[in-house]
């Protein structure tokens, strides 16, 4: 397979460093240079699978930057990879600008599929998912709560992200706006403490008293007319 020239977009794990493809180690295996969030994050996962490349920096403070740099390299005959801190790149994670940029300028991208939250908490989650919709993380203030009425009126199952820092605040919303609708709180996704919660938002808060509530959330919502 011919590398030169190309950009390819590589999920990776959400947790556990086994979830990985075979192709997506390969891939990185031959690129030139991988761009990443955190070089931090995304060394660790290179050293686990002893793979040593340029790493570069790709965030939503220097993205706008770093395009015609990057753009330079990958005409000049080079490959690239993009990769995000977990799961699969550019869903809720920088890099959209970029690749957008790419595209207009005829190189070409390729994907390689992998981990995603959002689709592995549908999985698991046994709400109806011949449609949803994917909101990612709501706006942290200004349009919140106009964001939160309209998802009250959603007829398709829901699935957002949140932070350790707003889950509680998160659930208190929907117990206002949606409070008789099914949800499901996933918790570390993959990784060792893993677990999630189900009921309606009011039930999930009465559990989540004297816990210690840590990492990555992702919360998936009945559709507005769904029973168990």
């Amino acid at each position: 397979m011919s590398y030169s020239g190309k950009i390819f977009v590589i999920a990776t794990p959400i947790g556990n460093l086994g979830d990985i493809t075979l192709r997506a180690l390969e891939t990185l295996k031959n690129v030139d240079f991988i761009l990443c969030e955190d070089t931090r994050t995304s060394g660790n996962l290179l050293r686990h699978y002893e793979i040593s490349k340029e790493l570069i920096s790709l965030n939503a403070k220097n993205e706008r930057g770093k395009i015609d740099w990057i753009t330079g390299r990958i005409e000049k005959g080079e490959s690239g990879a993009l990769i995000s801190d977990a799961g699969t790149p550019c869903i809720s994670d920088p890099g959209i600008r970029l690749i957008n940029s790419l595209i207009k300028n005829g190189i070409d991208i390729i994907g390689i599929p992998g981990a995603n939250a959002a689709l592995l908490a549908l999985s698991i989650n046994g709400l109806p998912t011949d449609s949803f919709l994917f909101e990612g993380f709501l706006p942290q203030k200004k349009g919140r709560q106009k964001k939160l009425k309209e998802l009250a009126e959603e007829k398709r199952t829901l699935v957002l992200y949140e932070s350790v820092h707003r889950i509680e605040k998160l659930l208190n919303e929907i117990s206002e706006y949606m409070p008789d609708r099914t949800i499901v709180v996933n918790r570390e996704l993959t990784k060792k403490f893993e677990e999630s919660w189900r009921g309606t938002a009011s039930e999930i808060i009465e559990q989540l008293p004297g816990k210690t509530i840590k990492g990555e959330f992702v919360v998936v919502i009945s559709p507005i007319d769904w029973r168990e």
